[in-house]
């Protein structure tokens, strides 16, 4: 009876665990080229949600973060490159889209201050 309770709780922290790291992707959403939608999630992964803020697109549920990986999949099936997905939707919402934000000389200092 005490193994029976501990692998039930093994496996519900378990699930609770990875729940988190689920993917919102619907399955609709997937491209049928398995290389550009790894391209599409790994881009994805780098893009923020700018409803939730503090998830990226790949992981949330809100329409916009929807809306932004269609678009990132329908620039990837249109031919173009990663970063010429990445400098598009940075130039509609700003460098905070961006979950890791470039270097350069405007935030050098902020790069440079945890030092």
């Amino acid at each position: 009876m005490n193994a029976r309770l501990s692998l039930t709780s093994i496996v519900l922290l378990l699930a609770l665990f990875f729940a988190g790291t689920a993917s919102a992707v619907k399955p609709d959403e997937v491209l049928p080229d398995p290389t550009l939608e790894a391209r599409a999630r790994a881009l994805s992964e780098g893009l923020r949600c700018m409803v939730c803020q503090n998830q990226s697109i790949d992981e949330s549920d809100a329409d916009l973060a929807r809306d932004l990986r269609v678009l990132v999949r329908q620039r990837l099936v249109a031919g173009d490159t990663d970063q010429q997905v990445m400098d598009y939707v940075v130039s509609r919402y700003g460098e905070f889209v961006l979950l890791k934000p470039r270097f350069d000389l405007r935030n050098a200092l902020l790069w440079g201050t945890p030092v």
